[in-house]
């Protein structure tokens, strides 16, 4: 079986080369119609010149960092032949506009249609090689996985006639959609189940078999005890970091709403992940990583001059680290200035108040201005987080949450943030029932992300930490 890396380098090299060849395709329309291309004595002192070398190296480079932008490579396997069309023929046009006003803007004459007619070539010459290059692997993929060439190993979780009946479609199909079904895992230890034509394994062993067995995806069965049961259970599956699948009419009882995108085969769900195209979520990493690093640079001072005020306030550390949790329930260390005396949760977790006797004087400004929570950049900058998204809660508060709101595990399907639409619209919550109400906005931002929300939520944010509304 074919490793996902190995695919997506094969993708990522054939662009490369086709890129290179398009280049040089055009470089030879370039010769011949250009008039800058008379001072050169051949074609062959045209194509070995510095400036089209140099092209030659660079611009399959750039074009290459927009098809990942673009995100092209996030699914190495079973790629939609429509989507990858109009994907390559979208990056095709924002490289012949790149590449035109960083390197063609000279071979401009007086007439209009010469230079529309340029930027027509050299668009097609983009397409046309790198689609053909990408058709053929996608189809030479697709073929063997359909035919069960490839396939991915999957537990199925659940013991149910319904989980029995969903592996024998799966193995029935005219064409695979790539699940090969090794086993099925049990949910409730010690519960009585038939004979099944596959091993079982208890829920407990999850990990061990999923390591064991490599297995690529997890499709999982409503749980016998009901909706809020099968919520818990997906938000223990999170942190195998897999896809989990489950069926649209399980998506609608746990979400209320409905989303499918396969036709084809079976209608499964990924619920490990959000609605948003593979493009924002390359191009909101991107600016995450952009923003955060130009920021500790830009506020540089500032940091220094709060670390000194926090370390003159009281005795204990500049800095607090607080285990959360975060995308995928993977946890993780969120850093942040002191604002508290030291041991202020020796009793144990308590949230904080108005008038929180806990926090120094200085930690009140802090609070008030949102500075304590500077050093959450470079939580951004090592991928624990994001500029926007759910506030990271501890374990200790998200059992308690779970209990009342089991629908809160959505959440992790994507990075949390240093602000949020819950941050904004309702700010910080002093119990329990506080987080459950500011999770309605939180949820209601992954149904609804985009960059421009984002920039709204990132707008009103830095309105709140200058006004001073913070607690």
């Amino acid at each position: 079986m074919i490793s996902e890396k190995r695919q997506r380098c094969k993708y990522v090299i054939g662009d490369f080369l086709s890129t290179n060849i398009a280049w040089l395709l055009f470089n030879l329309f370039r010769y011949r119609w250009v008039d800058n291309a008379s001072f050169f004595k051949s074609l062959s002192s045209f194509l070995t010149s510095d400036s089209v070398v140099l092209g030659q190296i660079f611009f399959p480079l750039l074009m290459v960092g927009i098809y990942y932008l673009s995100g092209y490579y996030n699914q190495a396997f079973l790629k939609s032949r429509l989507q990858e069309f109009v994907t390559t023929s979208t990056t095709a046009f924002v490289g012949m506009v790149v590449i035109f006003f960083t390197a063609l803007f000279n071979d401009i004459n007086a007439e209009r249609a010469f230079t529309y007619e340029m930027m027509l070539v050299l668009y097609l010459m983009l397409f046309f090689v790198v689609y053909i290059v990408r058709f053929s692997i996608t189809r030479v993929a697709t073929h063997k996985i359909h035919h069960r060439e490839w396939a991915f190993n999957t537990l199925i979780v659940g013991t149910s006639n319904t989980a029995e009946q969903m592996e024998k479609r799966l193995r029935e199909m005219n064409k695979s959609m790539g699940f090969n079904v090794i086993g099925y895992v049990e949910t409730c230890e010690g519960a009585f189940h038939r004979p099944l034509n596959l091993p079982v394994y208890p829920i407990s062993e999850i990990d061990e078999v999923c390591e064991r067995e490599n297995v690529k995806n997890i499709i999982v069965i409503q749980h016998r005890h009901g909706t809020k049961a099968t919520m818990s259970l997906v938000s223990n599956l999170l942190s195998l970091n897999l896809p989990i699948y489950i069926s649209p009419d399980l998506y609608q009882l746990l979400t209320s709403k409905v989303r499918v995108s396969n036709i084809v085969g079976e209608p499964l769900i990924d619920i490990s992940k959000t609605d948003m195209s593979q493009c924002m979520l390359n191009m909101k990493r991107v600016s995450d990583i952009v923003i955060s690093f130009l920021t500790l640079l830009f506020i540089s001072p500032l940091l220094l001059a709060v670390a000194i005020a926090v370390r003159c306030s009281s005795k204990g550390p500049v800095f607090y680290k607080q285990r959360r949790i975060g995308y995928h329930k993977r946890p993780f260390n969120i850093y942040k200035f002191r604002s508290m005396y030291v041991d202020a949760e020796v009793s144990g977790p308590a949230l904080s108040t108005l008038n929180d006797p806990r926090i120094t004087q200085v930690g009140r400004f802090l609070r008030k201005y949102r500075l304590d929570e500077l050093p959450n950049f470079w939580n951004v900058l090592r991928g624990d987080m994001s500029l926007v998204g759910p506030r990271p809660e501890r374990e200790y508060y998200i059992k308690q949450i779970m209990a009342k709101a089991p629908y809160y595990t959505l959440i992790h399907q994507v990075r949390p943030g240093i602000t949020s639409w819950g941050m904004v619209k309702y700010g910080y919550a002093s119990d329990v029932d506080g987080m459950i109400e500011r999770l309605r906005y939180d949820l209601l931002y992954i149904e609804n992300v985009s960059l421009l929300i984002d920039l709204k939520i990132l707008f009103y944010t830095v309105q709140t930490v200058f006004t001073g509304k913070g607690i």
